[in-house]
């Protein structure tokens, strides 16, 4: 039953006096996966190693997925062992849905479920469209959104059937609604990623998967640097509001924010991390005056 006051019969010292507050409960020190299961596709280097790695000090048995860099693959595995979680690298191209297919009844034969799914692989080429190279092109699309695709439904399906939830991030980008130039591959599988997120958290809410997307900024990695010298990038940083790269590191802390199941409202949503560079282009100045 509510309870209704007669303003005219409440002191002034009433007002003032405090009230005692509920007591909240304690906030944990640190996001706890033990016991949960996760793949990572392009795990050997940049956002995808860091990801492995931070999921793996939270407590998560690790699938450590690579194409073509053995040797990093097999260095994060370590690094996850050293944590003291349990780690194995699994070579396969996400391209291939059916090698996306095997990596997950693999993980499941080895770990006994999947938890945890993050879509991080991607490939790109910098060219102008009307001059790509169509092997080129196709590739990225391949790679960047198909096998974004291909991880999402082979996940969602073992997490379907084993009936207890489950949280999946795929990687995508602010190429997704900027219009970066030489980038059109790129750019239209990142804006795919964004609408297969929403729709696919739509379709699994009922059995409380999660689906979120991660837009990192420009980001010091190896696939950055693959166009870029040192000089040149130390050059662009300077039209980043934040004067600087982010790190994979950084990636990783969102990317775990996004997994942690106490955030299990948190569903359908896309985290832009890119150090102000999306904002208006004064925002290098502070103002819209001019310099």
């Amino acid at each position: 039953m509510a309870v209704r006051y007669d303003l005219c019969q409440i002191s002034l010292a009433q007002f003032a006096t405090p009230q005692p507050r509920k007591r909240l409960p304690k906030v944990m020190p640190g996001i706890d996966l033990s016991g949960s299961v996760a793949v990572v596709t392009g795990a050997s280097l940049g956002i995808g190693r860091a990801a492995a790695i931070a999921l793996g000090r939270a407590g998560a048995s690790i699938v450590v997925n690579y194409h073509s860099h053995e040797e990093q693959a097999e260095e994060v595995v370590t690094a996850v062992k050293i944590a003291g979680a349990q780690a194995f690298k699994h070579q396969a191209d996400v391209s291939d849905l059916s090698a996306v297919e095997d990596m997950v009844s693999r993980t499941v034969k080895e770990f006994g479920k999947l938890d945890i799914a993050i879509a991080n692989a991607a490939f790109s080429e910098r060219e102008l469209f009307c001059e790509a190279d169509m092997e080129r092109f196709h590739r990225t699309v391949d790679v960047t959104m198909w096998g974004t695709f291909y991880l999402l439904r082979a996940a969602s399906q073992q997490m379907i059937k084993q009936g207890t939830g489950g949280a999946i991030v795929l990687v995508s980008s602010p190429h997704a609604f900027v219009p970066v130039p030489r980038s059109m591959a790129y750019n239209i599988s990142k804006a795919a990623i964004e609408q297969m997120s929403r729709t696919a958290a739509m379709e699994l809410s009922e059995h409380r998967i999660r689906v979120n997307t991660l837009q990192p900024g420009w980001t010091d990695t190896p696939g950055e640097r693959k166009f870029a010298s040192e000089e040149t990038l130390e050059a662009a940083c300077k039209a980043i509001p934040f004067g600087r790269l982010g790190t994979p590191e950084e990636m990783a802390e969102a990317i775990l924010f996004m997994c942690n199941p106490q955030n299990n409202y948190m569903t359908g949503a896309s985290l832009l991390l890119d150090g102000g560079i999306t904002l208006p282009w004064w925002a290098k100045h502070g103002s819209t005056a001019p310099e």
